[in-house]
């Protein structure tokens, strides 16, 4: 049976420079709407899924949402902002792929989401059997609706709901190292499909290597999941690897933006459909392997 999916978090206005840093292909993007999208396209229709957030009521916030239900996403979760503009970023990518960020969001919408006259508000999240969202979302929101977010996600899983969430750890959002490890320790505490990226989890938590990320991730309370390392390929969370899977390296790469958000995506469409987690790894590797042979967050459809 399908699933009502949540994607929660921020969208931006993408600004793609070519080789030479002179012209800008414009797109739109984030982490929790890259993974959005490619869930909806990897469910193929099984699962509605949702984007939640807060834009702008200007031209480039019109296009963004036109963009998203272009993709089959749901936007009626996202609310409009008569006073603030949605964020901007910049990325240029070096010659193996690796890409680099310049941003202006620090006064963007999303920064407000979940905001109301009367505190924190989380009901255009009560309808979803899912709810997804990243240490991203976490590190835009005020810090009172953040440890709203934990609260409200904890009745949320009592009455049946199941959370994912990706440690997708950007230092430069927060307020500081230790308000970072709080909040993801708390995610993960009450996080029943945990993807996290093992450069983001060492990086956050100083873990001697990439397994004893993977050990404190199990010991964490994280259901299930996967651990994601790149070309490698991902590993089990609280369960044992399946010796047939094998995890092909990309025979390109063009452009490593959103490899983990697009793995999350077709990760999730698959074990929310019933497949067992190793095959569910295996798509979500085989999507990210073929989004980073193209240059962009979002590839086009039929590339994907």
């Amino acid at each position: 049976m399908g699933r009502k999916i949540a994607c929660v978090g921020e969208a931006m206005v993408e600004l793609s420079l070519d080789a030479e840093g002179q012209t800008a292909q414009i797109g739109f993007a984030g982490d929790t709407l890259n993974t959005a999208v490619y869930l909806e396209r990897a469910g193929a229709k099984a699962h509605k899924v949702a984007f939640v957030s807060q834009v702008g009521r200007d031209s480039f916030s019109d296009r963004m949402i036109a963009f998203i239900e272009g993709e089959g996403v749901s936007t009626a979760g996202i609310v409009r902002d008569d006073e603030r503009l949605p964020g901007l970023y910049a990325i240029s990518t070096d010659a193996h792929g690796e890409r680099s960020f310049s941003y202006w969001r620090e006064n963007s919408a999303a920064r407000l989401l979940f905001c109301s006259d009367h505190g924190a508000d989380f009901s255009s999240l009560d309808e979803f059997d899912v709810v997804y969202l990243s240490a991203i979302t976490l590190a835009i929101l005020q810090p009172d609706v953040r440890t709203a977010l934990m609260g409200w996600l904890q009745v949320f899983r009592e009455r049946g709901g199941l959370f994912a969430f990706d440690s997708n750890y950007r230092p430069r959002l927060w307020e500081s190292v230790e308000a970072a490890r709080d909040a993801v320790s708390r995610a993960w505490s009450l996080c029943d499909i945990g993807m996290p990226s093992v450069d983001d989890e060492m990086a956050l938590f100083g873990d001697a290597d990439p397994m004893a990320a993977l050990a404190r991730l199990s010991a964490s309370g994280i259901v299930t999941g996967a651990l994601k390392r790149g070309a490698e390929g991902p590993v089990p969370i609280n369960a044992p690897a399946d010796p047939s899977i094998r995890f092909s390296p990309a025979t390109s790469v063009v452009d490593t933006t959103a490899a983990g958000d697009s793995f999350n995506g077709a990760f999730l469409a698959a074990l929310l459909s019933g497949r067992p987690l190793g095959e569910a790894m295996l798509a979500g590797h085989d999507c990210a392997a073929r989004v980073i042979g193209v240059r962009g967050a979002i590839i086009p459809r039929e590339l994907s």
